[in-house]
């Protein structure tokens, strides 16, 4: 630091400046360590033993040991050269494997205490919940040598920073994965200040450049031996620890208070949008609930995900009712889905098909009461025809007609973007209720991403995948009324308690064709479609807002990072990374 210590005070203004940045005590926390090897974090005391002093007396320790047998004669180690930064003059870059060793292995032939990934408690870096084995119950991987102080570190998929401090004796002896770099300072380097190190956003750095492979990258004992290591004198080890573990601990009260903000927060929201659903929320009271709604949400709100429930409550609104008033001059929905019945008839006798009438809604099934002038009916009430691709794996063509999978349509719109094709025979032959159209309405049936419609509003022809419902609406309809409709919670909480299988949840068609609607008057859908426009507008407006906000803060935050680091050239992208 320019002028001394890093302390906890200058941590709170920092996190007081960008306390609502999304980011700000994970970027808090790694500033903290970032600032510990960099000797950045702690006065430096001239009376200090030096770190070139403390590499004497480690290269001492180490010839003990080769002399007694308990570690092999360390190869020697290429001076650093070009040190990644600049360190206090007391201290001294080393290699990882200059300043530790581990213990070696063996094959268990006793009753052991088992660490693999799987024992690591990363976040407070200790070991939380190891596996006692017999030898016979010996995983290959179980070698390496683990005693009280050392330090374990996962080479494989380094970037989880699996790291811990072996603080306590374990009972039966432990020996862990060849997952782990065992290191062991010596006694000469904190356990915790290796921690510190490794976790730091310097050492992550160094690691992800010298890992290898792709799918599980890991880093391999002679790559890590040759790591830089920042080592200060001793003493200032332990006054850096103290120091990390006491912003730490900063650093955990003050998101444990975020979190009760957010509870808070979610709570508040809740409740306000659970009034304008009530069903004690009447005609009268709720112009008053919903103005209150829209006046306090804005400020509720800080997260994508706030947004994205206010989406729905405004859907579910509408579905319901209650989001426009209704007029006793508009035709009775009743009258609509008449002329909707005669639509479909007609469409099933141009296209030679077969369909079912709409079962009537039981009153067990209608799930509250209706506004006058509304009905209900099935989504098959609404729709020419529902139905689904073909179910026959299509033939490939290099050249040919568009063939749609879900994940194609999961947005909400159509992605063409390396689709696959069919044989244009393939495409003719199909029958015409079963090939999307411009107006029809795309819906997914199958897997995690069931319950999204897509507005097909494309001329270009295409077919789809089985798993993909076609809807082809009742032109009396209002188009985007059915969209709404589709996306909205009841049709969604139904979509949901229809599925079958677990590993492959699955809409049927005709469950889906089953669906239970309330449908409004023509009129007021035309009203609705406007109110619910205009709303989700303000809502595209506020997750704009919102945007805008969490990358302003995050450059506050970095700029704020870059100062209090006192702007060193290549220290802003690290304590912010």
């Amino acid at each position: 630091m320019k002028d001394g210590a890093f302390t906890a005070d200058r941590l709170l203004a920092l996190y007081d400046r960008v306390a609502e940045a999304e980011d700000a005590i994970p970027r808090l926390r790694r500033f903290v360590l970032d600032l510990a090897v960099r000797g950045k974090l702690v006065e430096q005391d001239p009376s200090d033993e030096p770190a070139a002093e403390l590499l004497k007396r480690i290269a001492k320790e180490k010839a003990r040991l080769v002399k007694a047998g308990e570690i092999r004669k360390p190869k020697p180690f290429d001076p650093i050269d070009e040190p990644p930064f600049t360190v206090p003059g007391n201290w001294a870059w080393s290699r990882m494997r200059e300043v530790t060793t581990d213990r070696g292995q063996m094959i268990p032939n006793a009753r052991f205490t088992y660490i693999d990934v799987s024992a690591i408690n990363k976040e407070v870096g200790v070991i939380e919940a190891p596996t006692v084995l017999d030898p016979a119950e010996a995983p290959s991987r179980a070698r390496k040598i683990v005693r009280k102080g050392d330090v374990i570190y996962s080479c494989v998929r380094p970037y989880l920073l699996n790291v811990a401090v072996v603080e306590d004796e374990i009972e039966p002896a432990p020996i862990a994965s060849t997952a782990f770099a065992i290191i062991n300072g010596l006694g000469l380097i904190l356990p915790r200040f290796i921690w510190i190190v490794l976790r730091s956003p310097f050492m992550v750095a160094a690691v992800e450049e010298t890992q290898r492979g792709q799918a599980y990258p890991a880093i391999n004992d002679a790559d890590f031996a040759v790591l830089p290591f920042p080592l200060p004198p001793l003493a200032e080890q332990q006054r850096i620890v103290a120091k990390v573990d006491e912003l730490m601990a900063l650093c955990d009260r003050l998101e444990g208070a975020r979190a009760g903000r957010e509870a808070v927060r979610d709570r508040l929201t809740a409740a306000t949008l659970a009034r304008l659903t009530s069903p004690e929320t009447d005609a009268e009271t709720f112009p008053t609930h919903a103005r209150f709604a829209l006046q306090t949400i804005p400020t509720l709100t800080t997260r994508p995900d706030q947004i994205k429930t206010l989406r729905q409550t405004i859907l579910n609104l509408a579905v319901r009712g209650k989001l426009v008033e209704q007029d006793p001059t508009d035709e009775p929905a009743a009258e609509l889905l008449k002329r909707i019945g005669g639509e479909i008839a007609a469409y099933s006798k141009s296209e030679r098909i077969t369909q079912t009438l709409p079962a009537s809604v039981e009153a067990s099934e209608q799930q509250f009461d209706l506004p006058k002038g509304w009905s209900w009916t099935r989504l098959c009430g609404l729709f020419n025809v529902i139905t689904d691709g073909d179910h026959q794996p299509p033939p490939k063509a290099d050249d040919g007609i568009a063939f749609l999978t879900i994940g194609n349509v999961t947005t909400g719109k159509l992605d063409f973007a390396g689709c696959r094709t069919v044989p244009a025979a393939y495409f003719d032959a199909l029958p015409r209720y079963r090939t999307p159209r411009k107006g029809d309405v795309l819906y997914t049936v199958v897997g995690a991403t069931y319950g999204r419609p897509a507005l097909v509003e494309t001329d270009r022809s295409f077919c789809v995948q089985r798993h993909i419902a076609i809807m082809k609406p009742s032109a009396s309809m209002n188009l985007r009324l059915l969209l709404y409709l589709l996306a909205s919670p009841m049709v969604y909480d139904q979509a949901t308690r229809g599925t079958t299988g677990t590993a492959q949840p699955t809409i049927a068609l005709r469950p889906l064709r089953n669906f239970v609607i309330a449908v409004p008057p023509l009129a007021e859908q035309h009203r609705i479609v406007a109110k619910v426009d205009a709303l989700m507008a303000l809502c595209d407006q506020l997750e704009a807002s919102l945007t805008a906000t969490t990358t302003t803060r995050s450059r506050l935050l970095e700029a704020l990072l870059h100062e209090a680091l006192g702007g060193a050239p290549g220290d802003q992208a690290e304590a912010a990374a």
